[in-house]
């Protein structure tokens, strides 16, 4: 344990330029490890839950390659947010109700050519926002939109008439 120690350096104390690499090392492929287990859906749709789940192991796998932190109990941790981001995920997909509440829900922005002026503010989306979404697919004229949504990622959809 004590070369490990000495290769990887101890929470607290001053790392040397090799035990900073050696940590950036070890974390790296740790971060592989922890998407492949995440699976694509973790890292692909960026809903609110995926992002924060990022912040936090991203801000806790800095702790440790720096030093800030002890590594392994820092990885054990940031493997436990995976587990309980995939747990979730699932649970989410085999309990409907559960979804919107981790997830959010889509809201409808257009309805059949009419904004609502409502929905737009109520998700703080400006008439910009969504004349470039509706741009991106294609549509020059609101009254060509049959609906338009702020889909739970952010994203919007537009469906054409």
């Amino acid at each position: 344990m004590d070369a490990l120690s000495d290769l990887l350096g101890r929470a607290g104390e001053p790392l040397t330029w090799l035990q900073m690499s050696a940590r950036a090392v070890v974390i790296f492929a740790f971060g592989v490890f922890l998407v492949r287990v995440a699976s694509k859906r973790a890292f692909g749709k960026w809903d609110a839950l995926d992002i924060i789940v990022s912040i936090v192991i991203g801000s806790n796998l800095s702790r440790a390659l720096t030093g800030n932190a002890p590594l392994l109990p820092t990885m054990a941790g940031s493997l436990t947010l995976i587990l309980l981001h995939a747990g979730l995920a699932h649970l989410a997909v085999l309990i409907r109700p559960l979804g919107p509440l981790l997830k959010g829900k889509p809201a409808q922005l257009i309805v059949d050519g009419k904004v609502d002026e409502t929905a737009l503010r109520r998700h703080g989306i400006g008439h910009h926002d969504l004349e470039e979404a509706l741009r991106s697919s294609g549509v020059e004229d609101v009254a060509q939109v049959r609906s338009a949504w702020i889909e739970r990622n952010g994203s919007i959809s537009v469906v054409k008439d």
